[in-house]
């Protein structure tokens, strides 16, 4: 995972862990591969005494546009060794059937294990943070974006209620939720900051700086006393109705993936990256 061409790097500076999304040329577009690159590196830090903090950033322009829909490089139909559930493999299973298995893997089952890792996390943002992409940061306990960082989910377009990690009510509230969903726009760093989804918006050429400033701060604190505040956190979340809430949630979200697949051609409504890239730009210039 030290290799350029690695879809994930890791490397260390002194007990602070920086994991960097390295597919920079499809903007950290998320297929398996990097999916179980993340959870190798996730789990080299849980495993590292030396290890106090992980920092969580993309290399390029921009932290995550999302799920890969589209790259060369997509793996859908590719197995992997399954570590968040025990569902069977997807591959060459019929429908939903195939849809449920991977997307409890490789997406919620992953995120929720993340969001377990007992040392703080920080995502650092530049750029697009988009659907999938929010799923990797909203795992983090900070989200320190740059000024050109911004924020969007607009899978309610494909017919669907939100990416599968369904964290949109708790990290920014029900109506702020609503609104992020029902227009599907992108909300910039400032206004991320005012509605609670990010911790520090400061300016592109300080991201990283600052990042590992806090990060260094951070790691100075007792490790267990760092790991029982965020169980004890992460519990009172859940005590608010976010993992029973998720679990409903995904279950309509697959329900909206069968139906699209009923009445259409797939189960994305016939979406791919560019066609939503097209239909954001035509909401945003009315007339054109």
């Amino acid at each position: 995972m030290t290799s350029n061409d690695a879809p994930v790097r890791y490397e260390t500076q002194g007990n602070v862990a920086i994991v960097t999304m390295n597919r920079p040329q499809y903007r950290n577009a998320q297929n398996s591969a990097m999916t179980y690159a993340l959870d190798d590196a996730f789990y080299r830090a849980a495993d590292d005494d030396e290890v106090a903090v992980l920092v969580l950033r993309g290399e390029g322009k921009h932290f995550s546009a999302g799920h890969d829909i589209g790259s060369p490089g997509r793996d859908i139909d590719t197995s992997f060794p399954r570590r968040a559930g025990l569902w069977w493999d997807h591959v060459g299973r019929p429908g939903a059937e195939s849809r449920y298995a991977r997307e409890s893997e490789v997406y919620l089952g992953m995120c929720r294990r993340w969001r377990e890792l007992p040392k703080p996390m920080i995502a650092q943002v530049q750029g697009a943070c988009i659907a999938g992409g929010l799923m990797l940061a909203w795992v983090c306990d900070f989200i320190v974006a740059a000024e050109d960082a911004f924020f969007a989910d607009p899978v309610v377009r494909m017919g669907i209620p939100g990416v599968e990690y369904f964290a949109h009510p708790w990290v920014m509230g029900p109506r702020q939720a609503k609104e992020f969903l029902y227009l599907g726009e992108r909300v910039d760093a400032q206004r991320a900051l005012s509605w609670g989804m990010v911790n520090r918006v400061v300016p592109a050429e300080d991201l990283a700086e600052h990042t590992l400033s806090m990060a260094q701060r951070i790691a100075a604190m007792p490790r267990m006393g760092l790991a029982l505040t965020k169980k004890a956190i992460n519990q009172a979340e859940d005590l608010m109705g976010m993992t029973a809430g998720m679990d409903s949630v995904f279950g309509l979200h697959h329900l909206a993936h069968a139906h699209n697949a009923e009445v259409g051609s797939d189960s994305l409504a016939g979406q791919d990256a560019r066609s939503m890239r097209e239909a954001r730009r035509a909401a945003e210039e009315p007339g054109r």
